[in-house]
């Protein structure tokens, strides 16, 4: 009798992984189903497997999706539990992206007999098409996105176009030389989009994603996200530099690993951005002009800790990586400035690396540097 009761036992845990499986199909089917949808623009098609208390959200995200130019849309079911499941989003923008985005999606299945449908979806971060319309721009180099008029967007696309152009000339052909733009409609829409509490943003007129990921393989596709608030804000030569500055972190993202220092990568973005505008030190640095003015010149290069953006003397950090690369640039030239920060994202820690890539392009450790740069601070900003 025990025999039999093992024997029964396990044939039931057996029916019950079958089950689970077939049912796992059943929604990865289903799945595909409605991301084809997406890709044939079939409204009814894409709408079929949501349930009717979601359609009136779900048309409004097929809707808003429309303009968007993807060369692919697919969904990957990560997880399941009941209703509940993990999905992972891939797509590609047709032109632009070699490599698949992917993004996270926490739905709720609704199951009817060997049929499931979708009942409610969560994106994790938010999407543009999560928020409203989404219009399109594109200028020769740039594709931008975002809820706003032809004309803003178009402004944008030739801003990241003139930028491309101006990277290109210091950094080479040697990268894609195509810019993907979102402009989200508000600060709290930026936020959402980067899956962040809008007070750690406030100031910043855009970011690059890759940039906050860490490392040039955690995404194949780098978005300059911006905060039309703070954008909105800056001079025509304000635009310039930001669009170039994020456009510099765009075009170096191969050559950038977590081991690269921030000062370093953000002090080159800001050389390519503020290079050829004839800005004094002065004016690039006016906080920590002040700073100097008032006896406090800094002791050390910044800190990755000091990029953070709520970090204090955020501006000073900046400023400060700005005037590290513009004296590499004016002592040893500009070829040895970007020979240094393509050999800092290589070796084992970034500390060791820096000093190492140093000694090797520069002839001098980050001690003396920082000896050297503390000099040219003085003598820029005094």
């Amino acid at each position: 009798m025990r025999r039999i009761l093992v024997a029964v036992a396990a044939a039931v845990l057996v029916a019950s992984g079958c089950q689970a499986q077939q049912q796992r199909e059943s929604v990865q089917l289903m799945l595909g189903r409605h991301a084809a949808a997406v890709l044939a623009h079939d409204e009814a098609a894409f709408l079929a497997d949501v349930t009717p208390e979601e359609r009136p959200a779900q048309r409004r995200v097929f809707r808003n999706l429309a303009g968007v130019p993807l060369a692919s849309w697919s969904y990957r079911l990560q997880r399941r539990s009941g209703g509940d499941a993990e999905v992972q989003l891939r797509y590609r923008l047709k032109g632009y992206d070699t490599a698949p985005v992917t993004s996270g999606i926490a739905m709720t299945l609704a199951g009817n007999g060997g049929r499931w449908r979708i009942a409610a979806v969560t994106d994790s971060p938010a999407q543009l098409w999560d928020q409203g319309p989404v219009r399109v721009a594109r200028g020769a180099h740039s594709l931008v996105l975002g809820p706003g008029g032809e004309a803003s967007l178009k402004a944008y696309a030739a801003d990241v176009d003139r930028a491309v152009t101006a990277v290109t000339g210091v950094w080479g052909e040697g990268w894609a030389r195509r810019v993907v733009v979102e402009v989200p409609g508000s600060l709290d829409d930026m936020a959402a989009l980067l899956d962040a509490s809008p007070t750690a943003y406030e100031g910043i007129a855009a970011v690059t994603t890759a940039e906050l990921r860490g490392s040039a393989t955690a995404v194949p596709a780098d978005r300059v996200v911006v905060n039309p608030e703070a954008f909105g804000e800056l001079s025509p030569l304000g635009r310039r530099v930001v669009l170039t500055h994020e456009t510099t972190h765009v075009a170096t993202r191969t050559a950038t690993t977590s081991r690269t220092p921030l000062w370093l990568s953000e002090g080159l973005a800001d050389w390519i951005g503020y290079r050829g505008t004839g800005q004094t030190p002065k004016e690039v640095a006016p906080e920590l002009s002040r700073d100097v003015a008032a006896g406090r010149l800094p002791d050390a290069l910044p800190s990755d800790a000091d990029f953070g953006t709520t970090a204090g003397g955020l501006a000073q950090s900046y400023e400060g990586a700005w005037l590290a690369c513009r004296l590499i640039a004016d002592r040893w030239g500009e070829a040895k400035l970007l020979a240094l920060y393509r050999a800092a994202g290589e070796g084992a820690t970034a500390d060791a690396t820096a000093d190492a890539a140093m000694r090797r392009t520069l002839g001098l450790g980050i001690v003396e540097f920082t000896a050297r740069w503390r000099a040219y601070v003085q003598r820029e900003l005094g």
